[in-house]
């Protein structure tokens, strides 16, 4: 039986998770796999910062997710962005970690979803935060220790044309 190719994309909000692993899909034409609480809360009805919410006491959801995305990520080649993608799929064939200054991020967040700069900021240390603590008690998963992978990339300093780029020279012939 043969098993998928996998490249597994991880990093905290603001990365560039969803935009790099989207375009290193177009270009290897994989199957994307980007399911997130954004997905989750809108297929459940809710508001997202109400699933953030829920999330901190109810962990059924970050399993609910976590589960559906490693079923999704077995059944094809995939490029497969989640912020544990690279601690539950440790067969990935590539595991990638996208870094950039908390500044960055928010700025990206802002510019993504609007509101207030100064908001995002604090929203965002503090989701970082809640994370961080919910991935330890669930996985006990340290989102801050992910000297394994193969790729560690400052995205803060690389745009996602050229980190795509790299990902690919840093691919295996054999997984093209």
């Amino acid at each position: 039986m043969k098993t998928s190719s996998i490249i597994a994309i991880s990093g905290k909000s603001g990365c560039g998770n969803s935009t790099v692993s989207r375009l290193l899909a177009e270009r290897l034409h994989r199957r994307l796999i980007n399911y997130t609480f954004h997905n989750l809360a809108d297929e459940l009805g809710i508001p997202f910062t109400e699933l953030l919410e829920k999330a901190k006491t109810d962990f059924s959801y970050d399993r609910m997710l976590d589960n559906h995305q490693i079923k999704l990520a077995g059944e094809a080649d995939c490029v497969i962005g989640s912020r544990l993608a690279i601690w539950l799929i440790p067969q990935a064939d590539l595991k990638i970690y996208l870094y950039a200054d908390p500044e960055i991020r928010a700025t990206r967040v802002h510019q993504r979803e609007g509101g207030s700069i100064e908001e995002i900021v604090q929203f965002t240390q503090k989701r970082d935060e809640m994370d961080t603590a919910r991935y330890q008690q669930i996985y006990s998963i340290n989102n801050d220790s992910y000297n394994f992978v193969d790729l560690i990339i400052n995205a803060g300093r690389m745009s996602p044309e050229r980190i795509v780029n790299t990902i690919i020279a840093a691919l295996p012939a054999s997984k093209l």
